[in-house]
């Protein structure tokens, strides 16, 4: 009868005694027989999950300035929307902007459409969904995600702004998230344009005269949305917001050097 090993060490595990196992990590991994319901574990869905933000932070990490589009995947192509997302698109690229999308059909595939007829990136950031959805073919930077909050934090990271255009509960999802995150600063400077006067007046008449009303959000919140019909004012909204940006890291920088330099003159 063989001895069994009072320590064994694995990696940085220490085993002694009854913790002792019988076989070496390598021997599991190379082992291909065996149940696999693993796959469908939480932890395995860690390093899914962890794979996911790993590609998009490599794909989308050197995109440079970008506005993400949102609206209806449901928009057809004879709609006064579709047209004003196409304009939108190329405009944004005109003024040297990426464009980034859902990748789906609708207004997404219109502002993807616009981005690519100026020469520009056209980005996709699909979703795995019961029914199929492929990237529509204007997309010219694509990943396709398995987790909703992945692919949102993609659209917020490497975007400088959101134009929101007509949608659905999708639209609305991605709206509030962006409205929470600008109201409780995790993300500074972020333009929120809702584009589309007779679609969203009625939610801002129903935030000033509730939600405000009755005391859930200050006045200064229903200020994070700008509301317009215009692609050309959208897209000077989103221009001047980066030049405020820019005017202030500059002027937070020359402070950070006359800083250093008077410290630097009392050492002296």
């Amino acid at each position: 009868m063989t001895k069994k090993k009072a320590r064994q060490q694995q990696g940085p595990v220490l085993r002694r005694r009854d913790q002792v196992q019988s076989t070496t990590t390598d021997q599991r991994l190379l082992q291909s027989r065996g149940a696999t319901d693993w796959v469908h574990a939480d932890p395995w869905r860690v390093m899914r999950i962890q794979a996911e933000f790993v590609e998009g932070f490599g794909t989308l990490a050197e995109l440079g300035p970008a506005v993400s589009v949102f609206g209806s995947a449901r928009t057809s192509s004879d709609s006064p929307y579709f047209r004003a997302a196409q304009q939108l698109g190329k405009a944004l690229v005109e003024a040297g902007y990426a464009v980034i999308t859902g990748g789906g059909p609708g207004i997404m595939e219109a502002a993807n459409k616009g981005a690519v007829q100026a020469d520009g990136v056209s980005v996709g950031l699909g979703i795995e969904l019961p029914f199929e959805e492929r990237l529509n073919k204007y997309v010219t930077l694509g990943i396709n995600f398995r987790y909703f909050f992945v692919r949102k934090v993609m659209f917020l990271k490497y975007a400088q702004g959101f134009v929101v255009m007509p949608g659905g509960f999708g639209t609305f999802d991605e709206l509030f998230e962006a409205l929470t995150l600008v109201q409780t600063k995790k993300v500074t400077q972020f333009p929120i344009i809702l584009f589309g006067r007779d679609y969203w007046q009625g939610l801002l008449d129903w935030l000033e005269k509730s939600v405000e009303a009755d005391g859930y959000i200050g006045d200064l919140d229903r200020g994070l949305l700008h509301l317009t019909d215009d692609v050309d004012e959208a897209v000077a909204i989103v221009r001047e917001h980066a030049a405020k940006v820019s005017r202030a890291e500059k002027a937070a920088a020359a402070e950070k050097e006359r800083a250093e330099r008077n410290a630097a003159e009392k050492g002296d």
